[in-house]
């Protein structure tokens, strides 16, 4: 089964090429389709990596196991 991260990394070429094609169709040049493309390519990359970022799964189960449990008193 394919993950977030998998899905990302495809639809990255399929909006560069898909965005820019379609532009370049309804009669934008390419020189001015290739960067819009690019912006939706690029922001793509930046809500895997910002967005929803990878989280090591150590880490995850770290932040699981200490939240479940009560901090224990001191006095």
């Amino acid at each position: 089964m394919a993950g977030y991260y998998d899905i990302v990394l495809g639809l990255i070429p399929v909006a560069l090429l898909g965005v820019t094609a379609a532009l370049t169709v309804v009669g934008v040049s390419v020189m001015s389709a290739v960067p819009f493309g690019a912006l939706v390519a690029v922001g793509l990359i930046g809500h895997a990596m910002f967005v929803n970022s990878p989280v090591d799964a150590r880490e995850e189960s770290k932040s699981k196991s200490q939240t479940s449990h009560t901090p224990a008193n001191a006095d």
